[in-house]
């Protein structure tokens, strides 16, 4: 059996369409997926619609939130929630509203440099998406500004450089509190990608237990046996439940591929 319960689309910083995921994960052979796009279910609620199409296919409600914890960004998936919920309502438009905050400041920060009109660029290549880094980058390749997406992170967009704006995320226990007050399930999403030290790492899944939360990714894009090994440890020691995705945006030669067994 094949699940995937982080994966992400157009709706946000995905290259597939929600249409188009759901098409790909059934071609291989996932029986049970989550759309977790960045602070928005847009995503989910265009493939929820279409979903009965795939007889083998089920889809869960997903979200991936952004937030602060220690003075540094981490995320957070929501499975199974209602997206209805009053306390996810809130949160999506706090979310989006942080975006659209961070959005006017990377382009202030461009026009500085000289690069007029980029946030009316960046909204048009977002379109019905999140407003974030990579609609910029869209925007500075089609007006050859840089050649490529890799040039536009390296001299503007990338940690460090004007466009690195750390936007107003909400606190961890909030955002958890948001995805468990709508009957859903917080997971700390891809708890290695944060390089932190391991007495770190435990002081996080400690405030997140505290805070609601209820899981942990164990396996989250390439990953080695010993730090799946390492992560269920953690799991079983503060008794959180696990959970695995491959953390799909697009294809590539270095790029997890949909479905996790």
């Amino acid at each position: 059996m094949l699940i995937d319960f982080h994966t992400h689309t157009t709706a946000s910083d995905g290259a597939l369409s929600p249409a188009q995921i759901l098409q790909r994960a059934s071609e291989a052979g996932v029986t049970t997926l989550a759309i977790t796009d960045h602070d928005t279910v847009a995503g989910y609620r265009a493939a929820a619609d279409i979903v009965s199409d795939y007889a083998t296919l089920s889809l869960v409600p997903g979200v991936e939130f952004s937030c602060r914890w220690s003075g540094t960004t981490i995320h957070i998936v929501g499975l199974g929630m209602d997206c209805d919920h009053p306390a996810m309502r809130e949160g999506l438009q706090q979310l989006g509203q942080a975006r659209r905050d961070r959005g006017v400041k990377i382009a202030k920060r461009l026009a500085d440099k000289g690069f007029e009109g980029a946030l009316e660029g960046a909204m048009a290549a977002a379109g019905e998406s999140q407003l974030g880094r990579p609609h910029f980058s869209d925007w500075l390749v089609e007006k050859g500004h840089v050649e490529d997406h890799n040039e536009a992170f390296n001299k503007y967009l990338g940690q460090g450089k004007i466009g690195d704006v750390k936007a107003f995320w909400p606190e961890l226990a909030e955002a958890v509190g948001w995805i468990v007050a709508a009957g859903g399930i917080a997971v700390i999403a891809h708890p290695l990608k944060y390089k932190y030290t391991r007495m770190k790492l435990r002081r996080l899944v400690v405030d997140f237990k505290a805070a609601g939360g209820q899981a942990i990714e164990v396996l989250s894009g390439r990953q080695t046996p010993d730090q799946v090994t390492q992560l269920q440890r953690l799991a079983a020691e503060f008794e959180l439940e696990v959970s695995a995705g491959s953390d799909f945006h697009r294809d590539g030669p270095y790029s997890p591929q949909l479905g996790v067994s």
